[in-house]
Order: structure tokens, then C-alpha cells, then sequence
């Protein structure tokens, strides 16, 4: 994934839906030649002068101070998710050259023991990337379907864009469709050189014209906290809760764990998808929660 043209197209698209009445600026009516904002007119909300900003969009981010982007921030209005993406494909380009991040392949036995302690509540480790990496016992349960494709670690995103039975498991697939991209748009911000997201990238947009679209969106978001909706083929519908905790310690990791509020249908769903999890476990036709993530 090329920096500059990360930056170019999130600057260009994040102009592109502001008006000028949106950035209180005055509209003189008649035909304008560019939809939202002029590069001048971003320019002037900034403080900068027009050939500085048109040298940034086009990608020349190396050597822009920190007050200059959060005036361009300010300018384009951007929210806190789009605020950090733009820091990050700021910090990218000025990375030393051959500078490489590779998203976590593996989770600590700490963590995984932490994991293992959750047991009434789904739970499970991704890195940037939307790989599972591990989970607990009701976390693999929940993720079954998406654990049945052979290829390791599991993905998210290529299970939601190339597994059929995404639709039916996400109950809000576009919601969630959404979700996953921006998650991985984020990412790329961070990691343009991570080969292993390049190739994601590149076999989703080669085989998913749904996924191609939304990803030229350059929409980025955190996802931290917020409601889920699953159907889950055992136990059927799921109104879930998530939290989604970063490892200070390990760089790159998510833990998320799904709840529900007590004493609803979901509390009871899942109460017996943790005993339908131990039953397959005792049987030996799942796989150790260990065992996720290997690649």
C-alpha cells in the first residue's frame, strides 16, 4: 500500500464532503468544478498558504508539524478516528526507509490465560489485521462458522466479504461490513508496509466488489465499545454488548468481550451456548482455544 496515495485519496475524500457553508465559509452559488471544499478554501480554514496544503494532499506529508495537521484536522472537521488516521499516515511517511510493522501473529500465555479465566462471556484476541488469534472456550463457539474455514489464523474481514454465511451470521451485515473495513483502513494507516495486510487487502478487493467499494471510502473509526448482533446457527439471535480492551504490553492486540444484559434472552442464549461449547469440547470436535491463532 503506497503512503502518499493513502494520503492523497483520505485528504481528498475527507474535502470532498464538506460544503462551504458546512465549513462557514460563503456559498456564491453557480457551478463549482469539485464536489465539497476548493484546496484553496481548506487552505484558508488551515492558515496555510494554497501551495503548501495542494503539496500535502498530494501526498507530502514528511516534515508537517503537529500544529499543521491539527489544523487541517480542524479544517476538515475530522472526528477522532479520522484525526489519529491522519497522524498515522503522517508518522508513516516520515518512518526511516524499509521501515517494516507486522501486525502480531501470536498471544502470550498471560493473555491467554486471561481468556481462559472469562467464562461466562464470549471472548477473544484480534491484531489489526481482524486475524482471531485466540479465544476462550465460548468465544470459539460464538466464531464456530468463521473457525470452519481451514485457513489460519481466521479473519474476520475475509470471513464477512467471502463466506456466504457471513450475511445470515451478522445480522446487520452492512453495519458490520463497515465496521471491518474502517478497522482495516486504520490499520494500513499505521502499517502501509505490513505485507501480510497488503495481501489481505489485495485478495479482498481482487474477489469482493462490495469490499472494493466501501474501501475506497477511506472511512476509518474506533471501534471500542458499542452493540452486536449475531445469529448464531445453535442458539440463534444475539443482542450483544462489546468491550474492546488494548494490550499496552503487546502493541497491536484487541480483546474483546461480548456480555449480555442479565436476565434477557440473550443471557439465556448464552448460558446454553457455553454448555453446548463444553459438550462439543468433551467430544473432541472443536479446537483448543490455543490453538486459533497458528498459522
Amino acid at each position: 500500500m503506497d503512503n502518499r496515495e493513502q494520503i492523497r485519496e483520505f485528504l481528498a475524500s475527507r474535502r470532498a464532503r464538506l460544503t462551504p457553508g458546512q465549513a462557514g465559509l460563503p456559498s456564491y452559488g453557480g457551478h463549482r468544478r469539485v464536489p465539497g471544499l476548493r484546496r484553496e478554501e481548506v487552505a484558508l480554514l488551515a492558515g496555510v498558504s494554497v501551495d503548501y496544503y495542494t503539496r500535502l494532499e498530494r501526498g507530502s506529508l514528511p516534515g508537517a508539524s503537529d500544529g499543521v495537521l491539527d489544523a487541517i484536522a480542524r479544517a476538515l472537521q475530522l472526528d477522532e478516528a479520522e484525526r489519529a488516521h491522519l497522524f498515522d499516515l503522517a508518522r508513516a511517511a516520515n518512518a526511516a526507509p524499509g521501515a517494516r510493522r507486522r501486525s502480531p501473529q501470536r498471544v502470550r500465555p498471560g493473555i491467554q490465560r486471561i481468556l481462559d479465566a472469562v467464562t461466562a462471556a464470549p471472548a477473544w484476541v484480534r491484531n489489526g489485521r481482524m486475524d482471531l488469534l485466540a479465544a476462550n472456550p465460548l468465544g470459539q463457539e460464538l466464531y464456530s462458522e468463521m473457525l470452519a474455514d481451514p485457513v489460519r489464523p481466521a479473519n474476520s474481514a475475509r470471513f464477512a466479504f467471502l463466506n456466504p454465511r457471513a450475511r445470515e451470521f451478522f445480522t446487520d451485515w452492512e453495519r458490520a461490513a463497515n465496521d471491518i473495513v474502517a478497522i482495516l483502513r486504520a490499520e494500513a494507516g499505521r502499517s502501509p508496509y505490513d505485507r501480510a495486510l497488503s495481501d489481505l487487502i489485495g485478495e479482498l478487493s481482487t474477489r469482493s466488489e462490495t469490499f472494493r467499494t466501501r474501501w475506497a471510502a477511506h472511512d476509518v473509526r474506533f471501534h471500542r465499545t458499542g452493540a452486536k448482533r449475531l445469529c448464531h446457527p445453535v442458539v440463534g439471535a444475539l443482542d450483544l454488548a462489546f468491550e474492546a480492551m488494548e494490550f499496552p504490553g503487546d502493541p497491536g492486540l484487541t480483546m474483546i468481550i461480548y456480555s449480555a444484559e442479565p436476565g434477557s434472552p440473550t443471557s439465556d442464549s448464552l448460558r446454553l451456548l457455553a454448555s453446548w461449547a463444553a459438550t462439543v469440547d468433551e467430544t473432541g470436535h472443536t479446537e483448543a482455544g490455543h490453538a486459533t491463532g497458528e498459522a
